[in-house]
């Protein structure tokens, strides 16, 4: 097998881009939705963010006590300065469209596809030049330099990608939505979202603490080879380093992390392979989703492997500031004994791969896909989600949420409404 991705770039005619040269983002969604089976997928997605958040777990229940209020040394006022920036720039009409409440279900709205599905906040590619800067100045304020730099990565990937199958008013370094939740405070809940094709975030911000996931950050292809970005490859730590670890491991501890041999394997269930996500579990519209533990225990590891298990995460965790990163590593650190490392495919150097590290307080997961745009029928190591998840009710800092409107308003959350759930 070759690994370059231009073997697989589709001809002008291929159903996959036929006509997108021609289609805005409005557009190409009226154009699939001719297609019944992601009308039905859609109306998938509306039914699950209307269900109350639980979040991932293992079982249907929530294991309680897993997170603590604490300061763990935000950004907090840089942050604030970044948000009140925004604010300061924009319109009466874009206020109306980018504020919404802490509290607002449209935070579990986000989506992966290039599909202009949720048209909620404000669209950079849409906006005025210096809206842009100062959203991406909340982004850059919220985030490690190595974090920030991964995220305008996705971006230019995505506008690459645009280029390559010719569909850049669908996808292009700009098309994606933010949304600002509550107001940018030292003291109270707030937050923001940033999503669209292959670059998912949701940061969550309360005092001193912070948790940003879901995250969902991909690429197709992962590389670029032309243009003022050529050179630019994203994801191959993440690649390298799983692999480094699941090679280290004993054959006995090997062959059970390799829940299936193969990608596409025929003993899996119906619910461990999805048309859209195929391997990974904890993509857009599962905030709920339940999710057993697979594979073999860390607690199995050699303390060697075990602390290759943590750089692991700590590679897919580096867009958090440094003091939070390390706070949540601690968190990560303490559940080793529960954590569970899995493996779907080879660990040749040419194989295709999926893995999963799961814990109570952190999901990560790797995966290589087959082409959506690009014409690979089966998964090629150029197309690359990653996910990761808070499981047990802090996705979207829910949990340190509710803790906080326990503490300061018992029972109710502002403005006199009773707590149901969080």
């Amino acid at each position: 097998m070759t690994h370059n991705f231009r073997d697989i770039v589709p001809a002008a005619d291929d159903p996959r881009v036929a006509g997108i040269c021609d289609r805005d983002a409005y557009q190409h969604l009226e154009q699939r939705l001719q297609n019944p089976r992601l009308a039905q997928a859609i109306a998938g997605w509306h039914h699950r963010c209307s269900e109350p958040f639980c979040g991932i777990t293992t079982d249907g229940h929530k294991i309680p006590d897993l997170f603590v209020l604490a300061n763990e040394g935000v950004p907090t006022a840089r942050m604030i300065a970044a948000g009140r920036h925004l604010l300061s720039v924009l319109t009466s009409e874009e206020t109306l469209l980018l504020r919404q409440d802490v509290q607002s279900e449209n935070w579990r709205k986000w989506s992966n596809p290039e599909l202009y599905v949720n048209r909620l906040g404000l669209r950079l590619d849409e906006a005025r030049r210096e809206v842009v800067e100062a959203i991406l100045g909340v982004l850059r304020a919220s985030m490690s330099d190595q974090g920030y730099e991964k995220a305008r990565n996705c971006m230019r990937m995505n506008h690459f990608l645009g280029q390559v199958v010719n569909a850049r008013k669908v996808m292009n370094e700009y098309s994606y939505n933010f949304m600002l939740f509550g107001e940018p405070s030292l003291s109270e809940p707030w937050g923001w979202n940033f999503y669209g094709h292959h670059l998912c975030l949701n940061c969550f911000v309360l005092q001193g603490q912070m948790v940003i996931s879901p995250t969902f950050l991909g690429a197709e292809p992962n590389v670029i080879d032309e243009g003022p970005w050529k050179g630019l490859t994203i994801f191959t730590d993440e690649e390298t380093k799983g692999l480094d670890l699941m090679r280290s491991l004993p054959a006995r501890l090997r062959e059970a992390a390799q829940i299936y041999k193969q990608m596409k394997d025929p003993a899996k269930p119906e619910w461990r392979w999805h048309p859209a996500d195929q391997r990974h579990l904890g993509g857009a519209f599962h905030d709920n989703r339940v999710i057993p533990y697979e594979g073999v225990r860390a607690s199995d590891f050699t303390p060697v492997q075990q602390r290759q298990l943590l750089d692991v995460a700590e590679i897919f965790l580096s867009y958090l500031p440094p003091d939070p990163l390390r706070a949540r590593m601690t968190q990560i650190e303490r559940q080793l004994p529960e954590t569970r490392f899995a493996w779907i495919g080879g660990y040749g150097d040419d194989d295709p791969f999926y893995y999963k590290i799961h814990s109570p307080v952190v999901m990560i997961e790797f995966d290589h896909h087959s082409g959506v745009f690009l014409t690979n029928l089966e998964p090629w190591k150029c197309h690359i989600h990653t996910v990761v998840r808070t499981p047990n009710g802090n996705d979207y800092g829910k949990d340190l949420l509710r803790q906080h409107y326990d503490k300061v308003h018992p029972g109710h959350l502002p403005g006199g409404r009773t707590v149901t759930h969080v």
